[in-house]
């Protein structure tokens, strides 16, 4: 509720962010089924249904579309080092188990397979890909990706310190960490864009990137949890091998934040 007060255009449930690595295939379930009923259709709902195991991503993918979700967010498989071929057939198969919109998500950071622009483009020519969110932090590539994809599909940001320069490249907007926290914020920079006023948009973009590296300062979802907690909207609590935020991160995440908390009329925990 307090994202669509905000004004997000979509929620994404068990992605990365929603520790789908540690959930059971019933949680994962439970929690796009509470989602899509919370949510009413007021938004569409794009249920995260990744894993190294075609099969196991076929499955999860089904059962999300059953639950009423609008899309899935699919991340590439990861540590069995899947060759390009390798990729592109795991995601046909999820096309075609779950006849529902398909957004392939490539985090190289976290699964050790890049998808590269020319795959991407490949890709792209799956009946059942809707989209791509990309969370490469590497700009040369994205420029590229973007020439190659915007005109074929929908290319999201998934780094939040490059949302603004994607913006301008041809992105499609952010599947975004800090809107977890920052929905109000993240909405204006993206409007003030599409609305041609660079300058706020710039002026954003900057305000928020102590906050957005803070938020990595550990792995996520630790930081931006911790920070929900102190927001009044969470439990900070993780699952192992998961632990909740040293204390020393967690005050400089905090200070940094205080005035994006003050702005998006949250209820902050005190001391």
């Amino acid at each position: 509720e307090f994202q669509l007060a905000h004004g997000v255009d979509a929620l994404v449930v068990c992605g990365t962010t929603g520790e789908s690595a540690t959930l059971s295939a019933e949680e994962q379930a439970r929690a796009v089924d509470f989602c899509v009923r919370q949510t009413r259709g007021r938004v569409p709902v794009i249920a995260g249904a990744g894993s190294n195991d075609t099969r196991r991503a076929c499955r999860l993918a089904e059962r999300a579309a059953i639950c009423g979700a609008d899309a899935i967010l699919a991340v590439t498989p990861y540590y069995n080092k899947a060759t390009a071929s390798g990729l592109f057939e795991h995601y046909r198969a999820i096309c075609e188990s779950s006849e529902k919109p398909v957004i392939v998500y490539n985090v190289p950071s976290r699964t050790g397979v890049n998808i590269t622009p020319e795959q991407y483009a490949r890709l792209c020519e799956l009946p059942g890909v809707a989209g791509v969110k990309e969370a490469d932090a590497d700009i040369e590539k994205t420029v590229r990706t973007l020439a190659l994809c915007r005109e074929k599909t929908y290319v999201y940001c998934g780094n939040d310190t490059l949302f603004l320069p994607f913006l301008a490249l041809g992105g499609a907007g952010a599947v975004s960490v800090v809107s977890n926290a920052a929905p109000k914020t993240m909405k204006k920079l993206y409007s003030a864009f599409a609305g041609g006023d660079i300058k706020t948009a710039r002026r954003i973009q900057d305000g928020l990137t102590a906050t957005e590296k803070l938020l990595f300062c550990e792995p996520n979802p630790v930081p931006v949890k911790a920070l929900l907690a102190r927001m009044g909207l969470c439990r900070p609590d993780v699952r192992l091998p998961l632990t909740e935020m040293e204390k020393e991160n967690a005050r400089k995440l905090f200070a940094a934040a205080e005035e994006i908390i003050k702005s998006e009329d949250a209820v902050t925990e005190k001391e």
